[in-house]
This record gives C-alpha cells, sequence and structure tokens, in this order.
C-alpha cells in the first residue's frame, strides 16, 4: 500500500511539472498569463510576480535580474539589450537601452602600429566593455508601465543571490568552462570554484550586496555610488575605457517601432541600432513572392528560397544600418515592397548565388552567439519581448571585483576595421563604426505578432547573427507551415548571413543525405552545426495561450 502511494505522489508530481513546462497545441487549461524564459527560476519567479497582481512589465524586470543571477552567461546587469511591449490597448513600445561605446573610446582602438586588428583585444580585455544599459533600461520600463512597487520586483534575485541555488547540468558545465578559462583573473569571485556538478548549491554576496543597492537606490545604487566606484576603478586598473562620466550621462531610449506586415499578420519589432526588426521585414516580404507552403517545410526548394533571401538582407545589414544618432538609416527605404522585388529578381531557383556577387542595395539615400531572450503575456493582455545580452558567453569574462557582475564584450560588434567579422563572422562598413558615445549595431529581434488586432504572438531568441533568421524561421513555421508553438520552436534550423559564404544547418537536417546532396548540387556550402538558438515564444489563439519553450536548453514555461 506503502508503495502505491509512493506511486502515486510521484505521478502528481511528474504531472504538475510537466503542466509547468509544457503546454502544447492540444493543452486544455485556461492559462491566465505565461512566462518562457532561458532558466526555470527566473520563469517561476515572473508567473509569481503575475500571480501577485503584475502585469507584464513588472515580470520583465525580475525576470531581467533573477536571469543576472541564474544564468549568468547572458542574463546580466552589466550587458543591454532590446524591449518590445504591447499594451493591452494594442498601443507599442520598444526601448532600447543597448550597450554604448565609451568617451575615450577611438575607432582604431583595436589596431596595432601597421594597422592590423589586435587578436582578442576587443573580446576578452577590459577594452571590450561598453558602458552597460540594462539597470537604466529595468528603471525606464518601471516608470512608463510598472504596477508593483521597485523593491518588490528586485528582491526574488536578491533572495536567490543570498541563499543560493541548484545548479542544472547545463549551468554546472558552463561555469565550468568559464572558470577554466576565466579563473584566473576572477579569483576572488563568488563564481569560482574547482569544478561544478548538477545539483550543486552556489550563493553569490557579492552580487547580492550590488542587487540590495539598486533595490534600495534604482539608478544611484548602479551607476554612482560603491557599485559605480568599483566598476571604475576595474577600469582604470586594467587599461578599460569606462569613466564615471560614462555611468552618469548613460541614458535608455524609447524608439519607435519596426512595423510591417507578412500575409496578414502585423509584424512588430526592434529598430536600429537593432538590425534584427528591419532584417526579419526584409525577408518575410521577400518570402510572401515564394509559395513555401507548396515547397515543403526543409525541402530543397524553401531551404534555398529562404537561404538566399537571408544572404542578401545580410548584405544590406553590412552597410546601411548603424546607430541612428549617428548614421541615416534608410529603414522605410530597406523595407519597401519595390526594392525588396528588385533583390529577389537576382534569385535563381536553380543555383546558388555568390556572396561575392552580392552587394548592398542602392538608392537615393535623401529619400525620406550569447544572448537570452523571454516572452511574458499577464492577464491583462499586455505582452512584452525582451532580448538581452553580454555578447559572447559571459561576455568579457571580467567580473568586477566586489560587485560580483559580469561585464560585456559588446565592443566587438562594431565594425572595428573595415571588413573585419567580428566574434559572429558579420562583417561591417563605416555605418558600424566605432566613435565615442555610439551604440554598436546588434541582431537581437525581440518581436511581437498582431492578426485582426490582436496579439498572436511574442517570440526572440539568443545567437548571435543566427537571431534574424531563426525568428525568421520560427513565424514561417507557424503561418505557412502549419505547426504548433512547440513545434515551430523546436525544430532544426538553417542560417546563411551573407559571410562566410555557407548555410549552417543543425545537425537533424543533415540526416536527409538526399536533401544534403541536392544542396550541394546548387553550389551551397554546408557547414554543420550541433545547434543553434534557443527560442522561447507564446502563441495566442482563441485567448489561449501556449507556451514554446525551446529543448536545446534548460528553457521553461511556466503559467497559471
Amino acid at each position: 500500500m506503502i508503495k502505491f502511494y509512493r506511486i502515486l505522489l510521484f505521478c502528481l508530481v511528474f504531472f504538475k511539472i510537466s503542466c509547468s513546462q509544457t503546454i502544447d497545441s492540444d493543452n486544455k487549461f485556461d492559462s491566465k498569463a505565461m512566462v518562457v524564459s532561458a532558466h526555470p527560476l527566473a520563469s517561476e519567479i515572473g508567473i509569481n510576480i503575475l500571480k501577485n497582481g503584475g502585469n507584464a512589465a513588472d515580470a520583465t524586470i525580475a525576470v531581467q535580474f533573477a536571469l543576472a543571477v541564474v544564468y549568468p552567461s547572458a542574463g546580466n546587469i552589466g550587458g543591454g539589450g532590446f524591449f518590445v511591449y504591447r499594451s493591452t490597448d494594442g498601443n507599442f513600445s520598444t526601448l532600447d537601452f543597448r550597450e554604448k561605446a565609451p568617451l575615450l573610446a577611438t575607432r582604431d582602438m583595436y589596431l596595432d602600429s601597421n594597422n592590423k586588428v589586435v587578436k582578442d583585444l576587443s573580446l576578452y580585455s577590459h577594452l571590450a566593455v561598453g558602458v552597460p544599459g540594462t539597470v537604466d533600461g529595468m528603471i525606464s520600463i518601471h516608470k512608463k508601465f510598472g504596477q508593483l512597487p521597485w523593491e518588490d520586483l528586485v528582491q526574488p534575485a536578491i533572495d536567490l543571490a543570498t541563499n543560493g541555488f541548484e545548479l542544472t547540468r547545463l549551468e554546472a558545465n558552463k561555469l565550468n568552462r568559464f572558470n577554466k578559462t576565466n579563473g584566473r583573473i576572477n579569483k576572488n569571485s563568488d563564481y569560482f570554484k574547482e569544478n561544478y556538478s548538477k545539483g550543486d548549491s552556489i550563493s553569490l554576496p557579492q552580487l547580492s550586496k550590488t542587487l540590495s543597492l539598486i533595490r534600495d537606490h534604482k539608478r544611484a545604487g548602479f551607476y554612482s555610488g560603491k557599485t559605480a566606484k568599483m566598476l571604475v576603478k576595474e577600469m582604470s586598473l586594467n587599461g578599460g575605457k569606462i569613466t564615471q562620466k560614462d555611468l552618469d550621462s548613460y541614458q535608455s531610449i524609447w524608439r519607435d517601432p519596426i512595423i510591417g506586415f507578412y500575409k496578414g499578420y502585423k509584424i512588430i519589432s526592434m529598430s536600429p541600432p537593432s538590425s534584427g526588426g528591419i532584417l526579419l521585414i526584409q525577408m518575410l516580404k521577400m518570402a510572401e513572392h515564394f509559395p513555401l507552403q507548396d515547397f515543403g517545410f526543409h525541402s530543397l526548394k524553401s531551404i534555398h528560397v529562404m537561404t538566399e533571401i537571408e544572404k542578401l538582407s545580410f548584405a544590406d545589414r553590412a552597410k546601411h544600418l548603424g546607430d541612428p544618432d549617428f548614421y541615416k538609416v534608410p529603414e522605410k527605404l530597406l523595407i519597401d515592397s519595390l526594392y525588396l522585388l528588385e533583390r529577389i529578381n537576382k534569385i535563381n531557383m536553380d543555383s546558388s548565388l555568390l556572396s561575392s556577387n552580392i552587394y548592398a542595395g542602392e538608392f537615393n539615400l535623401k529619400e525620406s552567439e550569447e544572448t537570452t531572450h523571454f516572452s511574458i503575456v499577464d492577464k491583462y493582455g499586455n505582452a512584452s519581448s525582451l532580448t538581452t545580452t553580454l555578447n559572447g558567453s559571459f561576455g568579457s569574462g571580467i567580473i568586477v571585483d566586489g560587485a560580483g557582475f559580469l561585464l560585456n564584450n559588446e565592443m566587438d560588434d562594431f565594425s572595428i576595421q573595415p571588413g573585419h567579422a567580428n566574434m559572429y563572422g558579420l562583417v561591417g562598413g563605416e555605418a558600424n563604426s566605432v566613435e565615442p558615445t555610439k551604440r554598436m549595431l546588434s541582431s537581437m529581434t525581440p518581436t511581437i505578432l498582431e492578426k485582426d488586432g490582436n496579439l498572436f504572438m511574442v517570440l526572440g531568441t539568443p545567437g548571435g547573427s543566427t537571431i534574424i533568421t531563426a525568428v525568421f524561421q520560427t513565424i514561417i513555421n507557424i503561418i505557412d507551415f502549419d505547426m504548433s508553438i512547440e513545434q515551430a520552436v523546436n525544430s532544426p534550423r538553417f542560417h546563411h548571413q551573407w559571410y562566410p559564404d555557407e548555410i549552417k544547418l543543425e545537425s537533424d537536417i543533415a540526416k536527409d543525405s538526399n536533401l544534403i546532396f541536392q544542396l550541394k548540387a546548387m553550389n551551397h556550402n554546408l557547414n554543420f552545426v550541433s545547434s543553434m538558438n534557443r527560442v522561447d515564444a507564446i502563441l495566442v489563439k482563441k485567448n489561449k495561450y501556449f507556451g514554446g519553450a525551446d529543448n536545446r536548453g534548460d528553457d521553461h514555461v511556466s503559467y497559471f
């Protein structure tokens, strides 16, 4: 009898966990609110905020700070990102809290005396760090949309950092790799330990103190006072450029969203300095001219057409996109239907275009791989899509001594020399050159979709340059290939970014040997990778929410 009750209890617990983690297309639960993020603890904190009367903006702030604790490779207070918000009345707001180049930055700061790029200087040194924007971004979100007290939104992250939390297998492995390469320069860090295993508990007292200052003093708790002094000291002792003046002057910016349409769906995404929104809408508008549904999912024709489209968009990115406060970005022209029709006329259905024969479009300009994403919908109908990053995994690998938080290496996202590829292989030009106080170009693509004026989908992903193509393909999977949100998020992906001239394909696609043979016969160069992106999305159908948490990681759906 005791054995029977143990089995029954196990079944009940398993059922509860399954409901919290997985929402499929047949789900019958009438969810009132939902959070999908890269870590179960962060998702649970977000859903608890929503249960206690908070809205999607409140949950966004709480999840962001929680990820800074439990997901240190990308969750952060030392980085930046982009936020797309749809209020229940159908109005949209987009916030740019991207990092900025320090005032002392120069366009040639990563070159030696022979004008050659110094290896890894823009990646793993104090010169790699841009002025952080995350804390100011969260404060701006709270000022505009917050319902609950600020302190209530930061406290859950403080509790995690103070009391400790259990590591998942993936997080333990990531910390081990991080400490192997960075432990030498972070010996005073709370993260440093010889070896972590799944289930080990880790507490972060230094980070807890920093978060407590942010809770108690908001902006002053990070951009001035003790935390700022520790950050500036970290810079001055190690050749970094960030000064107190940089911290004092940093401001996040509310920008106009990029809006486009695809087969009756309204697409709302982020404008520059994110390249994501413009390229996503370019890709969708070009794809609309091809019968992808008839071609079939992952057929030769659909992969060929979609990768050719991706090439054309990334060629435009390299020349025409940068910080709009420093460079006139031709936003409307880049998503103009006639311009895009002219672009797809270059596509040959029988053979791949060589990247060396693809150039950015020309027109009269005088006319008018580590990041994390989460999606939230609350019981009021507000929706939040936020992508945030340190750039590389664990950013620069540098932890502010005494303050306990990791610093970004976002300066590598500038074109540190024309034609020189960044860590994701992306090349750029003058529009994205290094200048003081300039924001570096990004691929982050937090996105919200409407259908007939109603909320339809919230999505985004990490993944460097592959972010845009993963969001593009997830939308196509839903609209053209009629997938459930789980299928759309977890289907294998492919990617082309103009240079290098190759299609990256996840290994599951490689199992189709006939498809691979045919792609090679069309002159496509192929590069097989084990995994790309971790899309987190919410689909809305008949006023019910369906969550897609990417099974490539610990991503987790929480709801009530």
